[in-house]
C-alpha cells in the first residue's frame, strides 16, 4: 500500500532527472532537470512550468535561493553558473573550462559559493557576476556540496579526500579529516545548534561535526544505502535520501532513525494531474532515485527524485 504522506509530482517530458531542490522567495520550489538542461519551478498545490535553459547538456545540478531574490545554480557539464529569477528570466557567468561546478550556497558575504569538482577549487561569485576561487591543499578531493556554517565560515565535503572542508570569506582554507580513511561524504547542512551534518555515502552512514570539533558517526541499517543528500531539521536533527534504497531518512541528535520508502515513479510518460497523487503503474514503475530535498513554505518536505518527479512528505 502507498503511504498517504507522499504526494507524487510528476515532471513533465521523459529524461528529465529532477536532481536538486531548493525553496524560493516566491513561496514555490525550485529544482534542476540535469538531464534535460532546464528549471523547474513547483507550487506547492502541484502547479508546475519548466524553464529550458537553451543547453540540454550542460547539466543543472544544484540549486539555491540568492540574496538577491534569484535562483543560482551550478551547471556542471558545461562549466557555468546560472540564475534564473522568479519572473523566468535567465541569464549566466561562464566559469574555467573544465572545473565542473556542482555544490552551491549563499554565503554571509552577500556573494554565492560553489564546489568545482574537477579542479579542485572553492568558487565565488557575486550577484553581478564577479568570479574568485581558492585552491585546495590536496589534490583531486572532489569537493561537492557546499553549505554556510553558524561559524561565518563555508563548509564542505570532499568526496575524494575523506574529510570535511571549511573557507573563510577570505579565502582561508582548513580541512577536517573523517575517522575512517575511505569515507566519501557528500552532503552537508548546518543545524540550529552550529553543528555540521553530512553523509558517507561509501559506509552508509550520516555523520555530525560539532561546534567543538568532535565527530559522531551513525551507520545506517544497509551499509550499501548511499546517502547522498541532507538538511537539517528545525528540531536538530535532520533528513536525508538514500539513493540507493530509495528512501527518505530521518535522524535525531541522539542517534535514532526512521526512514520511509519513497513512491516509484510512472515512466510510462502518462501526463499527471497538477497536485493529484500519483499512483506508479507497476509495468512502467521505476526506482525514484533521490537526490536533493528541501522543506517547503508549507512546511512539508520535498525530494527531488532524478526518476522524473518530485515527492512531497508530510509527516
Amino acid at each position: 500500500m502507498a503511504d498517504p504522506r507522499f504526494t507524487l509530482h510528476p515532471v513533465p517530458g521523459t529524461a528529465t532527472g529532477p536532481y536538486g531542490i531548493t525553496a524560493g522567495p516566491d513561496g514555490a520550489l525550485w529544482a534542476t532537470l540535469v538531464h534535460a538542461g532546464a528549471v523547474l519551478r513547483l507550487h506547492p498545490g502541484g502547479q508546475h512550468a519548466v524553464h529550458p535553459l537553451g543547453a540540454p547538456g550542460s547539466g543543472p545540478s544544484v540549486i539555491t535561493a540568492g540574496p538577491d531574490g534569484a535562483l543560482w545554480f551550478t551547471r556542471m557539464r558545461d562549466h557555468r553558473i546560472g540564475r534564473i529569477t522568479p519572473g523566468g528570466d535567465l541569464t549566466d557567468h561562464g566559469l574555467d573550462p573544465g572545473c565542473a561546478p556542482f555544490g552551491i550556497t549563499a554565503g554571509p558575504d552577500g556573494a554565492l559559493w560553489f564546489t568545482e569538482t574537477r579542479s579542485g577549487r572553492i568558487g565565488r561569485i557575486t550577484v553581478d557576476g564577479q568570479v574568485s576561487a581558492f585552491p585546495l591543499p590536496v589534490a583531486d578531493a572532489f569537493p561537492a556540496f557546499i553549505t554556510a556554517g553558524a561559524d561565518g565560515a563555508l563548509w564542505f565535503t570532499l568526496n575524494r579526500a575523506a574529510a570535511l572542508g571549511r573557507v573563510t570569506c577570505g579565502g582561508e582554507v582548513t580541512l577536517h579529516p573523517l575517522p575512517r580513511p575511505d569515507a566519501a561524504p557528500v552532503g552537508i547542512a548546518a543545524d540550529p545548534d552550529g553543528a555540521l551534518w553530512f553523509t558517507d555515502i561509501a559506509a552508509g552512514l550520516i555523520g555530525r561535526l560539532r561546534p567543538d570539533g568532535t565527530i559522531t558517526e551513525y551507520p545506517l541499517d544497509d551499509p550499501g544505502s548511499r546517502p547522498h543528500a541532507v538538511v537539517a531539521g528545525s528540531d536538530g536533527g535532520c533528513w536525508y535520501t538514500e539513493w540507493g534504497t530509495g528512501r527518505l531518512g530521518r535522524i535525531t541528535p541522539d542517534g535514532r532513525v526512521t526512514g520511509y520508502a519513497l513512491p516509484a515513479v510512472d515512466t510510462s510518460g502518462r501526463p499527471g494531474a497538477p497536485g493529484a497523487p500519483e499512483v506508479a503503474d507497476a509495468a512502467h514503475a521505476t526506482a525514484p532515485e533521490p537526490h536533493g530535498l528541501a522543506f517547503g513554505p508549507d512546511g512539508a518536505l520535498y525530494v527531488a527524485l532524478e526518476a522524473g518527479a518530485v515527492a512531497r512528505f508530510a509527516p
